[in-house]
């Protein structure tokens, strides 16, 4: 691997890394598991990285990746992870504390995605991140059309769940 390559990978890591954090935080119960599962998308991005060939952005790329890692790391019964050699070589990215203990309103939230499936999960998650249709759309890889549709049903899911609670 080239240093170049590296260091365009570290720095788009560096500058993205919320957005991985946000995905540990939908799929994991626990700051080892979040971490375990941060580790885990950081290496599949790397392996990927080569292949990134800039089609879109590397936001949307990695939300991508990071979903398809969560989703399938969720799904599996056994939590046997495989890793890999980071070519021998240190990089440290500044780590952006990542605090559980956010307001109560938030939490409840999180409770209520808790009950949604998994595609519905990434949906709301990057709805939340005023993302738009389109982009939605070409990262779970499902017509604009369909994630309107979708949206509009996991809205009613969460009302169904957030107005007892009063929110």
């Amino acid at each position: 691997m080239s240093e170049n390559l590296e260091q365009s990978f570290v720095k788009q890591l560096q500058e993205n890394q919320n957005i991985i954090h946000k995905i540990c935080r939908l799929y994991t119960n626990g700051d080892d598991a979040h971490k375990d599962l941060f580790q885990e998308i950081t290496i599949q991005l790397w392996k990927a990285f080569p292949k990134f060939r800039g089609d879109s952005k590397f936001s949307t790329w990695a939300y991508r990746v990071a979903l398809n890692t969560a989703i399938t790391l969720y799904r599996k019964t056994k939590r046997s992870i495989n890793t890999i050699e980071f070519e021998g070589r240190q990089h440290f990215l500044n780590d952006v504390e990542y605090d559980y203990e956010e307001e109560e309103q938030l939490k409840l939230m999180y409770k209520a995605v808790y009950q949604l499936n998994d595609i519905e999960k990434a949906l709301i998650f990057m709805y939340l991140e005023d993302k738009d249709y389109q982009e939605i759309a070409e990262t779970l890889g499902i017509s604009e059309v369909n994630a309107r549709v979708k949206m509009n049903r996991i809205k009613g899911k969460l009302k169904k769940i957030l107005n007892p609670l009063g929110i």
